[in-house]
């Protein structure tokens, strides 16, 4: 099968082609390279297109062959979202609109898109299960939102066969580090190797469902192979929860060394806590073992040690 894999050169999406190849089929990635990189795809025999899913010839160009697309091209970040709104906007919500189009006139391609558990915002219900009303907090959450109802419109109103995932906290090998909207474990990690105190936006009681990339990548494997569809949004996470403070404790155990703390103002946008409820992802992927965040933690101390 050929998979067409938007922002494939990120880390998420660099971790799927290896997945997807190593299931036997081969992948096209398009690629604006503003936050993924093209060695990420070292080792994969995936095609690199560098284009925008906000230009449209590039993607149906790209999509032309495709059996199915993965959707993971976004603008992250949600303080990037608060400096720049419209840009989160546009990359987000417009840029899906665009894939579910192109996949629509190309003749009702298997989409799957990754949606954010961001959508829940406000809603202090735990866990979150997508029944919950979803109440945004900041312009990326927003235009999150409305790419997944998009997705689901899609699946509604034309029959487009679509999965719209929420992803939570995913981390792993190839995640970026080193710049101010980088996620909280790649943050981490960087800091704790080069000897920098952790940085700890508010007091790390903040607690989050973090989930390592190869479960994503299996998942995701597994919904291309079968053909999976929902009329639902799915939490890609398994309900667990863990705090800041406890992730830096790993990591303490991880490097051996007393790590320093930095403790700065919470961000604007940010939710205390988020924990998945899982029965839904269990039950349509239920060969899929989720791997623990300790070893996932271990694995990205490990990779992270190539590239310092």
């Amino acid at each position: 099968m050929q998979v067409l894999i938007t922002g494939g050169a990120g880390f998420i999406g660099a971790n799927l082609c290896q997945s997807l190849e190593l299931a036997g089929h081969s992948v096209t990635v398009l690629d604006n390279l503003s936050t993924g990189f093209e060695s990420n795809l070292d080792g994969t025999k995936a095609e690199l297109i560098v284009g925008s899913i906000l230009d449209t010839d590039s993607l149906a160009f790209a999509s032309a062959s495709a059996d199915a697309i993965v959707h993971l091209a976004a603008r992250p970040s949600v303080p990037r979202s608060i400096a720049d709104p419209v840009a989160s906007h546009l990359a987000n919500a417009t840029g899906t609109l665009n894939v579910l189009e192109a996949a629509r006139k190309d003749g009702s391609r298997h989409v799957i898109t990754a949606g954010s558990s961001s959508v829940y915002g406000a809603n202090p219900t735990l866990p979150k299960h997508s029944d919950l009303a979803t109440r945004p907090v900041s312009p990326y959450a927003a235009s999150k939102l409305a790419a997944e109802s998009y997705t689901l419109a899609y699946g509604h109103s034309y029959g487009l066969p679509t999965l719209s995932f929420r992803f939570f906290n995913v981390f792993g090998p190839l995640q970026a580090a080193g710049h101010a909207y980088a996620a909280v474990i790649p943050a981490f990690v960087d800091a704790a190797l080069r000897g920098e105190p952790l940085p700890v936006q508010g007091d790390g009681t903040q607690s989050r469902d973090f989930t390592y990339v190869d479960t994503v990548a299996a998942v995701i494997t597994d919904a291309i192979n079968r053909r999976v569809t929902s009329d639902d949004p799915i939490n890609l996470a398994y309900g667990s929860r863990t705090d800041l403070l406890g992730v830096i404790r790993m990591l303490k155990e991880l490097t051996g060394d007393d790590l320093r703390v930095e403790h700065g103002p919470p961000r604007a946008g940010d939710v205390p806590h988020s924990q998945a409820d899982d029965s839904q992802i269990r039950s349509l992927f239920g060969d899929v073992v989720p791997v623990p965040l300790e070893i996932g933690l271990k694995s990205t101390v490990d990779w992270m040690r190539t590239v310092i």
